[in-house]
């Protein structure tokens, strides 16, 4: 399940992933948000937080998400990735320099920093 995040300043658009994470998840709740939130061409900060409850992708939603990126990859100024999901902080950490902007991993604890940094 992907359930947007409120209370982020303006230009922060946050998503928590919990449970399975499906392609439907995608494409109803993260994908529209995302278009919304980059249609005026600024640069955003985009706060991933993957919970202790998140079980797995199914695999149209890894497909999902490399679409979104690569479709607003001129977009992302700041990319937080909150998450103790150890293939996940990997993955992140391995790929993160083909990203635009800045990309930082946090674990559980550092959900606060993570928000602070991307307010910056």
């Amino acid at each position: 399940m992907i359930k947007l995040i409120a209370g982020l300043p303006e230009h922060v658009i946050g998503f928590e992933l919990s449970g399975k994470v499906s392609a439907e998840d995608y494409e109803k709740v993260l994908m529209p948000a995302v278009d919304a939130a980059t249609a005026g061409g600024q640069k955003i900060g985009l706060l991933y937080h993957i919970t202790p409850e998140f079980e797995k992708y199914e695999f149209e939603a890894m497909w999902d998400d490399a679409k979104v990126g690569f479709r607003h990859l001129a977009s992302w100024k700041k990319i937080a990735v909150v998450t103790d999901v150890d293939w996940i902080r990997w993955s992140v950490k391995s790929f993160g320099f083909a990203m635009p902007g800045q990309v930082r991993v946090f674990d559980q604890a550092g959900l606060a920093a993570a928000r602070e940094w991307l307010a910056e």
